[in-house]
């Protein structure tokens, strides 16, 4: 799914706080470099600090836009020096370093969130997932990387794995956490409402995506229409076909064959050109096509079985295809 990758960046933009050491009475404080390479500017050094004169105070705000602090100059040098890690191995053990020797830093959950960026851009779902706990054990109100931890489990869990069921709770889990919070999102003090608004509605939509995903893999295609419709609202501004496609085999699971049509029409019409979900998504339209046309009151053809789109991993940008299964197959993967 595009959101999953294309978007990245866009996401990990929105959790950016300029990192500041907490100055001595009446010091300003000393900005420390943007911790994502994604090309993001920093926040002006004289932002306002309501508390930074207090040692002991909580994370400043300056205009509703959270400022993550360092406590001291050493601090605030370690972290500089972690940001500055490209590798995902190197920027992992800098991350966890820096988390042994500050434990209480504010600025931690940013390095476990840079290092889960780049686990992610290196298609590691694994290593994204250990790293986004990490995270969100550091800060449990990140929907950035709750909706990519939960997003990653779900897509990564097979009905065979022994821990199946709690990586679909945990999912789901996460993936309501992304949007239960999303109100708190951090995003960068010069960041649009319009921008803002655009990574938000990427949240929402890859959570309700994520839950759908968890509601399909349980067997409960009913709970999956729900989650895949609130998905497909959320994403209006930009649909897509993977969503749709999603969302038609949980209505083909329920018989509602008319609805299920539909959306496979619509990811059809989404989807880019000479994709495989564009494949998927014809193949699912022929096959409902061909089912509705066969129905006359004496049963439907038992030998059409739906598609299943396959998700992607966290860091790929295109569906892998999954040829037609013979028989109604399981919840996608």
């Amino acid at each position: 799914m595009r959101s999953s990758f294309a978007i990245l960046a866009l996401l990990l933009a929105a959790t950016m706080a300029v990192a500041q050491m907490r100055p001595p009475q009446g010091q300003a404080p000393s900005p420390a470099p943007n911790p994502y390479p994604n090309g993001q500017p920093q926040s002006p050094s004289n932002a306002p600090s309501g508390s930074s004169g207090n040692p002991q105070a909580p994370s400043s705000t300056a205009g509703g836009h959270k400022l993550l602090q360092a406590k001291s100059q050493d601090e605030l040098k370690a972290y500089q020096d972690a940001t500055s890690k490209t590798d995902p191995a190197q920027m992992n053990a800098a991350a966890d370093a820096f988390a042994a020797k500050y434990p209480s830093s504010e600025l931690k959950a940013a390095l476990f969130v840079r290092a889960m960026n780049l686990y992610g851009q290196a298609n590691n779902s694994e290593k994204l997932i250990e790293l986004g706990r990490k995270a969100i054990a550091a800060d449990p109100t990140n929907s950035v990387s709750l909706v990519q931890v939960g997003t990653a489990l779900v897509e990564g869990t097979r009905d065979t794995d022994m821990d199946r069921d709690q990586r679909l709770a945990e999912a789901a889990k996460d993936a309501q956490g992304a949007i239960d919070n999303i109100s708190q999102l951090m995003v960068p003090p010069d960041a649009t409402p319009e921008r803002i608004a655009a990574v938000k509605a990427s949240i929402i939509t890859m959570a309700y995506d994520a839950l759908g995903m968890v509601d399909l893999n349980k067997g409960d295609p009913a709970g999956a229409e729900q989650q895949f419709l609130k998905a497909v609202d959320a994403s209006k501004a930009q649909p897509e076909a993977i969503i749709f496609l999603r969302l038609s085999v949980a209505q083909d699971k329920l018989k509602k064959y008319p609805e299920a049509l539909d959306s496979a029409s619509k990811a059809l019409q989404y989807a880019p050109q000479g994709s495989a979900a564009q494949n998927l998504a014809k193949q699912q339209q022929e096959r409902l096509q061909k089912l509705m046309a066969a129905a006359s009151g004496t049963g439907i053809p038992s030998s059409v079985a739906p598609v299943t789109p396959a998700p992607n991993a966290p860091a790929a940008q295109t569906v892998a295809p999954t040829p037609p299964a013979p028989t109604p197959p399981n919840p996608p993967h």
